[in-house]
């Protein structure tokens, strides 16, 4: 898998009048996506995004490129800037909640290595970047995440140092006020996602109960068809009642499921007989309950879901 840390520093790469373009742009594409999914949320879009900055790599004179990394990360961030601007208006209007795509990781599942694993691709950490704005978001990112130099964020963004490091507080005084102190380990996630596929399927409400925080909040995102929760549930006791009762009724009884690792922490995904994916459920969980729980119904974001075999 490519990492940030295996890609050689800004100075250093060759110039690309000494190597092919494409060859170039290889080398930076997991990096590139990375930053890219993590802004929008969305793997058609982060993708077709990467088109986009091929694009204007391919046109660019040598004489404007310095560093090919730091070109193509500029090229990358103010697109993915300016497509969230965009598309703020279309999120507003979004019928129920939006959630980002589900992007499966599991082993095998990225086979052009452009994935960078972390705490910072799961979906929770994604929604929560939902609260920054556009700029905030890419400053947060490339800095928190991808540890780049101050410098290199406002050369990048276009901004002075001092005003990155402005946006930079700002931005992680709003993620400070929703980021939980401590996580639960995957072997504690793990057990708390059986433990609810089981209550969930055996209609348990008691063993549900005791898997769920006090603060429990329902997400869910079916892009405005039937199965679609249309506002967030909060609290143990309503979160139960919603996944025993409502979703129940609205998800189909031959579904199969699935456990796969979804935003690099296993997750469900419920499979028509068709092999193609109905929903995928994914839970969030500190200090060994469950605090949020991700629906997507949204047969939109699925499409780059494996398509699974009996």
């Amino acid at each position: 898998m490519q990492t940030d840390d295996d890609l050689p520093p800004s100075g250093t790469e060759p110039r690309p009048d000494s190597e092919d373009r494409l060859t170039a742009f290889s080398r930076y594409r997991g990096l590139l996506f990375s930053i890219a999914y993590r802004m929008i949320g969305s793997v058609a879009d982060a993708e077709d995004l990467l088109q986009d900055t091929f694009i204007r790599w391919q046109e660019a004179s040598d004489t404007d490129i310095r560093s090919p990394k730091a070109f193509l990360i500029t090229i990358v961030s103010r697109l993915c800037i300016n497509r969230l601007q965009s598309a703020r208006v279309q999120r507003e209007e979004y019928v129920g909640e939006w959630l980002p795509e589900p992007l499966a990781t599991d082993p095998g599942s990225d086979p052009l290595g452009v994935l960078r694993l972390d705490e910072s691709l799961s979906m929770a950490f994604l929604v929560m970047l939902e609260r920054l704005t556009p700029v905030e978001r890419a400053v947060f990112l490339l800095r928190e995440v991808f540890d780049y130099k101050y410098a290199e964020i406002a050369s990048a963004l276009g901004l002075s140092e001092a005003n990155a490091r402005q946006i930079l507080r700002r931005a992680q005084q709003h993620v400070r006020a929703v980021r939980p102190r401590f996580r639960s380990s995957v072997r504690e996630h793990d057990d708390l996602l059986d433990g609810f596929r089981r209550a969930a399927g055996s209609g348990d409400m008691g063993r549900l109960l005791t898997l769920l925080s006090s603060d429990v909040v329902l997400h869910s995102d079916g892009g405005g068809n039937a199965t679609a929760v249309p506002n967030l549930v909060y609290g143990a006791d309503r979160v139960a009642r919603a996944i025993l009762g409502g979703l129940r009724k609205l998800i189909p009884t031959n579904l199969v499921q699935r456990i796969m690792q979804i935003n690099g922490a296993a997750g469900v995904v419920n499979y028509y007989p068709n092999g193609h994916p109905h929903s995928v459920l994914t839970l969030d969980a500190t200090a060994g309950r469950i605090r949020a729980i991700y629906i997507v119904t949204n047969p939109e974001k699925l499409a780059h879901l494996p398509v699974v075999t009996a």
